[in-house]
């Protein structure tokens, strides 16, 4: 079984080594290639899609997009360092939302060494007392997070910072996930002053809701949200086709697009996709990436 699945991997990276429309040529002004993707637990018995088994396909899955910048969710320790090892071009940092450690799911983020200096880095909880670790506010079923970094851009030194943050929102509290959605925007705004934005992250909420709406929204003598949906403004209607939970099926296309690229208005929207390569229908996770090439 695991051999089929490095097979398949080696498909996908053949199928996405494309470059993406719009990439332009090493360079000052280079576009930054974003992917956020849930990676499904590596503990859930899944049977032929456990962990064990795809693992390997969905390296090559990531190696063959080669993001800059990759947020994943519902990552565990041992995905977290699986990744790291078999991702030797890019530095990590992701704790445990239990209890700032590594106990739970990590909002794991991964940057290219050859690219970005780190300046800073951190991690807030959704709740009353963000600076809590394990922390869990309103109705959460669970302890939910976001964690961050602040990087130079080597290609860009002159360019402001990038604040890239990734987290998960809870899967049951309505009101966590607006709550978080109001807490996210205001720690953008603050740690992200002076910064270029990236946000990456599964909202567990479609583009109807209202999380969503106070992340991206507009109201009348409010700032404007430090973030822009990055998808839709590379595609400004929307289709009926723009799922991202896969449950593991590539002909799974419809229902919301829960997983979010945010990026801040002083970035250009090059392209944004939601990947959906598979083979014999099969996909790497129980989420398809999402990936958005930026300019500035």
């Amino acid at each position: 079984m695991r051999s089929d699945w490095i097979a398949w991997g080696v498909g996908f990276a053949l199928l996405c080594a494309t470059p993406s429309p719009g990439t332009a040529a090493d360079g000052d002004g280079q576009p930054v290639r974003v992917m956020s993707y849930n990676i499904r637990y590596g503990t859930a018995q899944d049977g032929e899609n456990h962990w064990d088994h795809r693992r390997d396909a969905l390296v090559a899955a990531i190696r063959a997009c080669d993001p800059d910048l990759l947020g994943t969710q519902e990552s565990l320790g041992f995905q977290r360092d699986f990744l790291a090892k078999n991702l030797p071009d890019y530095a990590v940092l992701g704790v445990g939302r239990d209890d700032g450690k590594e106990a739970g799911e990590m909002m794991a983020l991964y940057y290219k060494t050859s690219r970005f200096e780190r300046l800073d880095g951190g991690h807030f909880w959704y709740s009353e007392t963000p600076e809590v670790a394990g922390s869990r506010g309103w109705d959460a079923a669970l302890p939910r997070m976001v964690t961050w970094v602040k990087l130079r851009d080597r290609k860009a030194p002159s360019a402001p910072p990038i604040l890239f943050a990734n987290t998960h929102f809870d899967h049951r509290g309505a009101e966590a996930r607006l709550q978080s959605a109001r807490l996210l925007r205001s720690r953008l705004s603050e740690l992200g002053s002076g910064c270029s934005i990236v946000l990456t992250g599964d909202f567990n909420s479609g583009e109807d809701s209202a999380p969503y709406r106070a992340l991206f929204g507009e109201s009348a003598g409010s700032p404007a949200s430090p973030v822009k949906d990055a998808y839709r403004v590379a595609h400004p209607t929307p289709g009926a086709e723009e799922g991202t939970f896969s449950g593991f099926s590539a002909t799974r296309a419809k229902g919301a697009r829960i997983d979010w690229i945010g990026a801040s208005a002083d970035w250009t929207v090059v392209s944004a996709t939601i990947d959906r390569t598979s083979r014999d229908g099969r996909t790497p996770s129980d989420h398809f990436a999402v990936i958005a090439e930026l300019s500035r």
